[in-house]
């Protein structure tokens, strides 16, 4: 199987793309740590591109991420699509958390890069406001890619509430097929 975790920034992909991973004995792989080189910068889109290509060779994986720029290699490839449409109240609240975690105890993300209060709050590339700006564009987003002809081999599992989470993975876990 070959699973696919989406949503809007702070809804907790990496989390549960993390423990799903983890319970179908998956390769895990985290898209910003292929996009984000150090000091936040982005790798040039090719390079992005080979190591997506290159991590999603095999059977079995989890990727968490929202990178349009691979969708080509990843969706064609995937099996199912787990997409975290939690309401905004929600996704802002943990992001707001997670990032002021990250922050306070500068804990070091891929490739030594840290986030910081000043970059969150008062920064035009700030993560709470990218969160709040794209938060209804990624639902229609979403939406569309669910419906669309193209992607009609993937399983969808549209997850509401957090609580929801913890149900998808006991069933995924119960099933033969994961």
């Amino acid at each position: 199987m070959r699973y696919l975790v989406v949503g809007t920034s702070g809804a907790g992909k990496s989390t549960l793309a993390q423990a799903l991973a983890e319970l179908t004995a998956s390769r895990y792989i985290e898209l910003d740590a292929l996009y984000w080189g150090p000091d936040w910068q982005a790798v040039p889109t090719e390079q992005f591109r080979q190591r997506v290509a290159q991590a999603t060779q095999g059977e079995h994986w989890v990727a968490d991420g929202n990178y349009s720029d691979v969708r080509d290699i990843l969706w064609p490839q995937a099996s199912h699509v787990l997409w975290l449409n939690y309401s905004r109240f929600t996704v802002f609240s943990r992001l707001l958390w997670r990032t002021l975690r990250h922050s306070i105890t500068r804990q070091r993300l891929s490739h030594g890069n840290r986030e910081s209060l000043a970059m969150a709050l008062f920064s035009k590339d700030s993560i709470l406001l990218w969160a709040w700006t794209t938060y209804a564009k990624n639902q229609r987003k979403f939406a569309a890619l669910r419906d669309d002809p193209a992607f009609a081999h993937l399983q969808w599992v549209e997850i509401r509430k957090p609580s929801q989470a913890a149900k998808a993975l006991q069933a995924i876990a119960a099933s033969p097929n994961r």
